[in-house]
């Protein structure tokens, strides 16, 4: 009865907290990426807990927590500012549907591609678009847990030790593996989409193309969807440059983005998972899929790392349960 009990309202509170999970997933991601940094300014330079604490949370919050922010309410204002009447790039919808319907037979094509686009961006950031409490709250909640993480990290990672449910050893591999799937999924990942970020903002500066920032950014933001990435959007300008009669702009902008772009996430990935954990392609795309229903853009992150972190710990799982055969098949020898 008191399993049941401890059951049944564990489900009541992980209900009630459905609502700042997203804020407990972040603390434990920061803590995961600057636990290092904490230790080494701690143990090694004698800083105050506290202080240093504090002072990771600050360093998380502007490089981290503002320019995501501010990246994504820059993004839905651009997008919203599309169907605006005036921009340039009604210019290019109406090109490409010119184009679309002589050689595609889709007269309002670029039309209506452009309004799903508007609708999935709106859909992937609800948390933005809705109240700002929502936001402030979940980053109350991330930072307080996170200070208390650092500040009392010896205690902390102790009770996870005790109710892990397997052995310490088990424990220790399976946290391990929980930094090399924070590491792949998050820094990696991070890394990937920046570099991807910047390289297509260059090229569109180099070829003309307006608001090259904008789009940078956007290809960044498009680097963490599996299959899709930031080279697709080269497509569309290509096709832009194409109906407007620059074909040799057009062409040298697709071989850029499909080329250069495309490559550099391969030699990037290839580095990263030399220094951490390789996470697989499937586990990208179907976390992606788990990830955006739950929790919006963050999703592109989340979505991965829970399904990396959910087949960790089947493996542990299968992990005990063979090293439990053994040890019962021993003893029967033994027994006989």
């Amino acid at each position: 009865m008191i399993l049941a009990a401890i059951v049944v309202l564990g489900c009541i509170l992980l209900y009630s907290m459905s609502g700042l999970f997203s804020a407990i997933l972040g603390a434990i991601i920061l803590f995961t990426i600057f636990r290092p940094v904490f230790l080494y300014l701690v143990g090694k330079k004698y800083w105050n807990k506290s202080l240093t604490a504090i002072l990771i949370m600050l360093t998380s919050l502007v490089v981290i927590v503002i320019p995501f922010l501010s990246m994504s309410i820059l993004i839905v204002d651009k997008i919203s500012a599309l169907t605006r009447n005036g921009l340039p790039i009604q210019d290019w919808i109406y090109k490409i549907d010119i184009f679309a319907s002589h050689h595609l037979g889709q007269p309002r094509l670029a039309e209506n591609t452009l309004q799903k686009l508007g609708a999935f961006i709106t859909d992937l950031f609800p948390s933005l678009i809705g109240s700002a409490v929502s936001i402030l709250i979940n980053l109350l909640v991330m930072y307080f847990l996170l200070f208390f993480m650092f500040t009392q990290m010896k205690e902390f990672e102790s009770a996870l030790m005790k109710y892990a449910p397997f052995r310490e050893q088990h424990a220790l591999k399976f946290a391990k593996a929980l930094r090399d799937a924070t590491y792949s999924n998050v820094l990696g990942q991070g890394i990937i989409a920046i570099v991807q970020g910047v390289l297509l903002g260059m090229g569109f500066y180099a070829f003309g193309i307006p608001d090259p920032v904008f789009w940078g950014m956007l290809g960044a933001l498009i680097s963490f969807l599996p299959v899709v990435g930031a080279p697709t959007l080269a497509i569309p300008t290509s096709i832009i440059l194409f109906a407007s009669g620059n074909t040799f702009k057009g062409i040298a902008l697709l071989i850029y983005g499909l080329l250069v772009i495309g490559n550099i996430d391969n030699i990037l990935r290839m580095i990263i998972n030399k220094r951490v954990a390789n996470t697989h392609p499937i586990i990208s795309v179907v976390g992606v899929f788990i990830g955006l229903p739950l929790f919006g853009i963050l999703g592109l992150v989340f979505g991965p790392l829970l399904l990396s972190y959910f087949l960790l710990l089947l493996e542990i799982y299968e992990t005990n349960r063979m090293a439990a055969s053994r040890l019962e098949r021993i003893k029967t020898t033994t027994d006989n």
